[in-house]
C-alpha cells in the first residue's frame, strides 16, 4: 500500500506542472507531469494515481475529453479541471463527465493546497471491479451452506425407511435380552441356577448364531447400499471449487 497520495497533472505548459510540484510535494504528496493527454492515459495505465489535475485547451485531445475518459475507466479518482478559459458551457460538460472541481488560472499555492485537500476528501464512487469480488465472497458461503442443507435432508429422507425397520427390528430384542439379563443376575446367585443357565448360555449361543448371521446378511447390504447413495448424492449436489 502507498503511503503517499500521488497527483497527476495534465498541461502542456511546463510551468504549471512546476507549480503544483512545488506546491504540493512539500505537502507530502508526489506529483507526476504530462504534457498532453495521451501521455496521461499512458501514464493512468502504468500506475496508480489518486488525483488528476488537467488543463482544458491543449494539443489534441483536450481536457474535458480527457477528464470523459478517466471517469469512464476510473470513475473513484477525483478530476480537477485547470483553466484560463473557463465557461458556462466548459464547466456543464465537465460536471456532467463527474469533475470534482474547477480552478481557474492564475493559481495561488493555497488555492492548489486547498483543492487537492477538498477533492481526496470527497466522497469517492467504488471501484466496479471490487464489487463481483466483495458478492463472491458474502454469497459463497450461504450457496455452499444451502448445498449441505439439501445433501443431509435428501440422505435422512433415504435412510428414514431403514432407521424404522431397525428400531422395530432391534427395540423388542433390546427389552427382551434386558429381562433375560435381569433374571440371569437373580437366578446366578443360586448354585444349582447357576449351572443350569451356563448350559442355557451354551444352548442360547448356539441357537442365536443363525439368526445373528441373518441380521448382518441383512444390514450389511442396506448400509452398502445408503454409503452409495451418500457418495453418490454429495457428487451430484456439491460443485466442485476452481481455485
Amino acid at each position: 500500500m502507498r503511503a503517499l497520495n500521488k497527483v497527476l497533472v495534465v498541461d502542456d505548459d511546463a510551468v504549471v506542472g512546476q507549480s503544483f510540484n512545488r506546491v504540493l510535494s512539500h505537502k507530502g504528496y508526489v506529483v507526476v507531469t504530462a504534457q498532453n493527454a495521451h501521455e496521461a492515459l499512458k501514464k493512468m495505465r502504468e500506475d496508480e494515481f489518486d488525483l488528476v489535475y488537467t488543463d482544458i485547451k491543449m494539443p489534441g485531445m483536450d481536457g474535458l475529453e480527457l477528464a470523459q475518459q478517466l471517469k469512464a475507466r476510473r470513475p473513484w479518482v477525483p478530476v480537477v479541471i485547470v483553466t484560463g478559459y473557463g465557461s458556462g458551457v466548459s464547466e456543464e460538460r465537465a460536471r456532467a463527465a463527474g469533475v470534482s472541481a474547477f480552478l481557474h488560472k492564475p493559481l495561488s499555492p493555497e488555492m492548489i493546497e486547498d483543492s487537492a485537500t477538498d477533492a481526496l476528501r470527497a466522497p469517492r464512487a467504488v471501484p466496479a471491479s471490487a464489487e463481483p469480488e466483495v458478492a463472491v465472497l458474502e454469497l459463497a458461503p450461504a450457496a455452499s451452506a444451502a448445498r449441505e442443507s439439501n445433501l443431509k435432508n435428501v440422505a435422512l429422507f433415504l435412510a428414514a425407511p431403514f432407521i424404522g425397520l431397525v428400531y422395530a427390528l432391534f427395540l423388542p430384542v433390546a427389552g427382551v435380552a434386558m429381562l433375560a439379563w435381569m433374571g440371569g443376575q437373580a437366578l446366578m446367585k443360586m448354585p444349582r441356577a447357576a449351572r443350569v443357565l451356563r448350559a442355557l448360555k451354551n444352548v442360547g449361543l448356539v441357537i442365536a448364531a443363525p439368526f445373528v448371521g441373518l441380521v448382518y446378511a441383512l444390514l450389511l447390504p442396506v448400509v452398502g447400499t445408503a454409503m452409495l447413495a451418500w457418495i453418490g448424492l454429495r457428487s451430484l449436489l456439491v460443485k466442485p471449487t476452481v481455485e
